[in-house]
């Protein structure tokens, strides 16, 4: 089977406009708002938009980046520039212990890969990327069972805020220390933190779900030598063996582990935590990220798995709206309301990177 079928058949354009206008309204929303006129960076919304987004511009040949997208960097490097004056995006005060660790771990990586993941496209790595690359190895766990990762915002929201995340975090500063030109991974300045970070996401790789086991296939792609080449074997098999026959992939599948096994866990592979039943369909975000880290894995264009899940993709877009489904592991909220298209948010980023890649090749 051919790895696509039509490139009609779904809208770069539709595609643009739902995503500039998803990032837009998520810089005015109140709850996003900190301080410095800043607003927080999600991985729902937020970096699905930063690394999808540019691959639309190439797609579409616009001649400029959006003004969205332009406003979005010049938050984040506002954040980085005044790293040491920003309040953390939330307080042991107002959310709880830990919170304000755990969002400056988590903002850390966040604006690394960003800013990274931008040099990267344009061949030169800035100022603000060195500082925020610092900043992140600076939040580096360095002693205690979590050595090696970062904190990482726990708010019992799979699979971004949830209790796998924490590994999340780290295969994702993974991907920013790999998009940073060789001679600054290889500095000898942080030798010592990528082998802490190596070490880490190899001592908790057995307690994973399968969908972070996708993100740490994605790093080592990016991070040569992160992982052996029959690990990274073994995670192409794993998660071809849970492909739906549609082509696609069910996050509500991927996203559980038996990490901290107990019967609540079990029940999750069911139900959300307000009771309402799990979505088991495929979804724009785990068939995405899985479509896009096979097409980076150097998957051959006539492979059948990932011809279906691109087959798939190209006919599952809402092409009036714009965006790909996806769907949420912790409640069940208004599909219309802008909270409840956060999973769509992702999912759209990530099937346009596999999309958008696969016309490339």
């Amino acid at each position: 089977m051919p790895a696509a079928t039509s490139a009609a058949s779904w809208s770069p354009q539709a595609a643009a406009a739902y995503l500039d206008k998803r990032e837009a309204w998520w810089m005015k929303w109140p709850p996003a708002a900190r301080d410095h006129e800043t607003f927080c960076v999600s991985c729902h919304t937020v970096l699905p938009y930063a690394l999808g987004r540019p691959a639309l511009s190439k797609e579409l040949n616009e001649k400029y980046p959006p003004a969205i997208d332009v406003e979005l960097l010049a938050d984040v490097r506002k954040r980085v520039q005044g790293w040491k004056e920003a309040e953390p995006y939330y307080t042991d005060q107002g959310s709880g212990p830990h919170k304000a660790a755990e969002s400056r771990g988590t903002e850390s990586v966040l604006n690394a890969l960003i800013l990274s993941s931008s040099d990267a496209r344009n061949g030169q790595l800035g100022t603000d990327t060195r500082a925020a690359l610092a900043h992140m190895w600076e939040l580096q766990q360095t002693e205690g069972p979590d050595r090696g990762s970062w904190p990482w915002l726990q708010f019992d929201n799979e699979p971004f805020e949830g209790r796998g995340s924490q590994y999340y975090g780290a295969a994702l500063a993974a991907v920013a220390t790999g998009l940073a030109p060789a001679d600054c991974r290889s500095s000898p300045e942080i030798q010592k933190s990528i082998r802490l970070l190596r070490e880490y996401l190899d001592r908790e790789y057995r307690n994973q779900s399968t969908i972070n086991r996708v993100t740490l296939l994605w790093a080592s792609l990016e991070l040569p030598g992160l992982v052996p080449k029959r690990r990274q074997e073994a995670i192409m098999k794993d998660v071809l063996s849970l492909q739906r026959p549609d082509g696609g992939w069910s996050l509500a599948n991927l996203s559980w582990s038996w990490k901290e096994w107990s019967t609540k866990s079990l029940i999750k592979l069911w139900v959300r935590s307000n009771d309402s039943p799990l979505e088991p369909k495929s979804d724009g975000y785990a068939t995405g990220l899985i479509a896009y880290t096979f097409e980076e894995a150097g998957f051959p264009a006539d492979d059948a798995h990932l011809g279906k899940a691109l087959n798939w993709l190209q006919h599952a877009q809402d092409t009036e709206q714009g965006y790909w489904p996806g769907y949420s592991l912790n409640k069940h909220v208004n599909p219309a309301s802008g909270m409840g298209r956060f999973m769509n948010d992702a999912a759209t980023g990530f099937a346009v990177l596999a999309l958008t890649r696969n016309n490339q090749r």
